[in-house]
């Protein structure tokens, strides 16, 4: 099958993207910051493995944009689109994610907004607009894994680490 040279060009910027984002990550001696210097996020097992499927199906989400945009099916990029945005879903589970970290689940709702200028650039019918904003994301994505790393705790740790402020006024009497 003869893949149409509009499909390699994207697939190309695609591409360059995510390997530029890797390779800060393997080999960090062009980065301004360490890996080592990665915030860590305080998650149980479960949460952690939910993130890791979250973020694999981003990926998968990423991929279904650049394949829709490259047959010109806009319908198809909003769709995929839809999976990377927000919704008061993900911003629960991003809340909660962030429990220990409250700057982390500002960085991932702020990610998941970010995302949502990929569906509406899609209901525009613009090859440019898609690609700037999906772009952007890709930068969101690539800024929050350089500023974060999953710190599994176990459940005792999670609960002190996200149990609510005592006031120091008494509301009994």
């Amino acid at each position: 099958m003869q893949i149409p040279s509009k499909t390699k060009l994207i697939l190309l910027m695609v591409a360059t993207e995510l390997a530029m984002t890797s390779s800060a990550f393997a080999d960090n001696t062009h980065a301004s910051e360490p890996i080592e210097n990665r915030r860590p996020l305080p998650l149980l097992q479960m949460m952690a493995d939910h993130q890791k499927q979250m973020m694999r199906d981003h990926l998968g989400a990423v991929q279904e944009i650049v394949t829709a945009l490259a047959a010109d099916d806009f319908e198809a990029v909003e769709r995929a689109a839809g999976r990377l945005g927000y919704s008061d879903e993900v911003g629960r589970i991003c809340t909660r994610f962030g429990a220990a970290s409250p700057a982390f689940a500002d960085q991932a709702l702020s990610f998941h907004h970010t995302a949502d200028g990929i569906a509406v650039a899609a209901r525009e019918r613009s090859h440019q607009h898609v690609l700037d904003e999906l772009s952007t994301t890709l930068q969101a994505c690539k800024a929050c894994h350089a500023a974060w790393k999953q710190q599994v705790v176990d459940e005792r740790t999670w609960n002190r680490l996200t149990a609510m402020p005592q006031s120091s006024v008494s509301t009994h009497q």
